[in-house]
């Protein structure tokens, strides 16, 4: 639990830029709340193989708010990935079933933190609410 609250705190005072902390805190509070709103959005969807667009618009979106949407965005990924991967060692073993989904959604997730367009992941399918 201290190694976590250390790197939580250390990426946090590297994140910080100029502007101060409020501002970051605000940019990340809205960050997370992009990455919910995708989330909840991929659920109500619940549309196949759209998984990595929900995934590449919640960190696009979070990183339009700046330093402090990024931060959570990657805080927030890199928790996820990590959960998955204590998931899919524990149904499937470890084995590969679920690593390249894993790998997949990891890749959309840059994609949307530097800044590119999230519909690239988009299906032709999925309706236009979304």
């Amino acid at each position: 639990m201290r190694l976590c609250t250390g790197i939580v705190f250390c990426s946090l005072v590297l994140g910080v830029s100029s502007e101060g902390w409020f501002s970051f805190f605000k940019e990340a509070i809205q960050g997370t709340a992009d990455l919910w709103r995708a989330y909840w959005d991929m659920k109500v969807a619940d549309h196949q193989n759209s998984e990595r667009y929900f995934h590449a618009r919640g960190n696009y979106d979070a990183a339009q708010r700046g330093p402090g949407g990024i931060w959570a965005a990657k805080m927030i990924s890199t928790a996820g990935k990590y959960f998955q991967g204590l998931l899919n060692q524990y149904y499937y073993g470890g084995g590969h079933r679920g690593w390249e989904n894993i790998q997949a959604n990891q890749k959309a997730e840059e994609w949307g933190r530097r800044g590119k367009d999230p519909k690239h992941f988009r299906p032709s399918d999925l309706p236009e609410k979304f």
